[in-house]
């Protein structure tokens, strides 16, 4: 980084590659790190296998460049004065165990109970208790030379924000990921309305679409809507399979499934999520919903019993009783379970409902979850909508900010925002940029 005096601005990780981002905003020797996220799409295409982590030490990992090489992020001095969190999902947040104890983490509350879920449910990791400080939707809060400001978008994980950052006179404005055509198109409308009047001189951008194939727009109010119609349609068990951090996605089903007169089968993972987020959403509680019950996957229920286990007893439902009368019910489901619960034994005429980026077909439980579907009357039915931002969204929600720089991040195809925008800036991993 340039010992020259001014707001200086590094991705280490995140331009042109999907996932993995780490940025750093430097001033008047205060240094603050945007997201340490585990890489997902490399700039070839290329999926990054998140076994080769296990049992690798730090030193090795950033000889390997796997770890963005941020100074003192991980080891060695400087430390920066904070990390910030734009969302939970491990491609932003993934790397935050490996860094060093005593950075503070700044977050909202939301990504930091969801970052819990994954760590009791999903192989993630929480913020620890004595490194994490709020971030307040809108409210502004001072690190070192910064003012930093949370600004909630919709994305397919609860507690997701664009982070403003501030500095003298400039203003940088991080997305994060974010869409337009969720369930709350009034949160961009929001950033835009607090934006009014202000000059954003650099303009992070996530591009997850561009340079695809053009997408139907379908929003989640639409998506709810084919949910409902294949729960109606269903004639026997009706299995979901989907994150259940993508809180909207969850009303969706859950109101299909009310819908229907199916009681909504929660998973341990999702109830425990559901109890988190239920006093500031329009999620029921599932210790206590008479339209919901709580089923315990073996995996779970061989754990050592915990309070957790005991959180959600009065409601939970064995298979048996699935069993006898599948029709009655909308099941959250993991391929996992296949085999480890309903022993590759379906019922007959089950409905999979699945809501997940269409890649992980591909993998081999998918194909076995297929087949198993097949085998008794069943089918998969892919219903589902992108978290992130459409093409043409993107490029109407940049005009309306009207930044002086916008500069891609998040996307294998970062030229391509330049044919549709002004004032389009690449800039290599690794490399300083000045703010001008």
């Amino acid at each position: 980084m340039p010992d020259e005096p001014g707001t200086w601005l590094t991705i280490y990780k995140g331009a042109g590659e999907i996932g993995g981002n780490c940025l750093e905003l430097r001033t008047d020797g205060t240094r603050i790190v945007l997201d340490v996220g585990v890489p997902l799409i490399d700039s070839r295409g290329e999926w990054f296998d998140s076994s080769s982590l296990r049992g690798r030490s730090k030193e090795a990992l950033l000889e390997a460049g796997i770890l963005p090489g941020v100074p003192g992020l991980f080891q060695g001095d400087p430390r920066p004065d904070a990390i910030l969190l734009s969302h939970a999902h491990l491609d932003h947040s993934g790397f935050l165990d490996r860094t060093q104890p005593e950075i503070p983490v700044y977050a909202t509350e939301a990504t930091s109970k969801m970052m819990l879920a994954g760590e009791v449910f999903a192989n993630g990791k929480q913020i620890p208790t004595h490194r994490f400080e709020k971030l307040k939707p809108e409210r502004p809060t001072k690190i070192g030379r910064f003012r930093a400001t949370a600004l909630p978008v919709d994305h397919s994980v609860a507690g997701s924000a664009a982070l403003l950052i501030e500095t003298g006179d400039k203003a940088i404005l991080y997305s994060g990921d974010l869409r337009l055509h969720g369930r709350h198109p009034d949160r961009a409308e929001r950033i835009l309305e607090i934006l009014n009047g202000k000059t954003i001189d650099v303009l992070l951008m996530e591009g997850t679409h561009l340079g695809s194939a053009r997408k139907e727009r379908v929003s989640e109010h639409d998506l709810e809507e084919r949910i409902s119609e294949q729960v109606r349609q269903a004639r026997g068990l009706v299995l979901a399979c989907f994150s259940p951090q993508h809180v909207d996605r969850l009303i969706g089903f859950i109101r299909a499934a009310r819908a229907a007169g199916r009681t909504f089968v929660a998973n341990a993972y999702t109830a425990f999520v559901m109890h988190l987020i239920y006093l500031q959403t329009k999620i029921p509680d599932p210790k206590v919903d008479p339209q919901v019950r709580v089923f315990y996957p073996s995996v779970f229920a061989r754990k050592p019993s915990s309070t957790l286990h005991e959180m959600f007893r009065a409601r939970q439902i064995t298979l048996e009783e699935i069993r006898q009368r599948p029709s009655c019910y909308l099941m959250m489901f993991r391929p996992s379970m296949l085999d480890l619960d309903f022993q590759s034994n379906l019922p007959q005429g089950t409905t999979c409902i699945y809501s997940q980026w269409t890649g992980y077909r591909d993998r081999p439980e998918w194909q076995e979850t297929e087949m198993s579907l097949a085998a008794r009357g069943g089918n998969l039915v892919p219903l589902h909508t992108s978290g992130h931002i459409l093409q043409d969204d993107l490029v109407a929600f940049v005009r309306e900010i009207d930044p002086r720089v916008v500069i891609p991040i998040h996307t294998l195809h970062p030229d391509k925002l330049g044919d549709l925008c002004e004032r389009v800036r690449c800039v290599d991993n690794g490399r300083p940029y000045k703010v001008e």
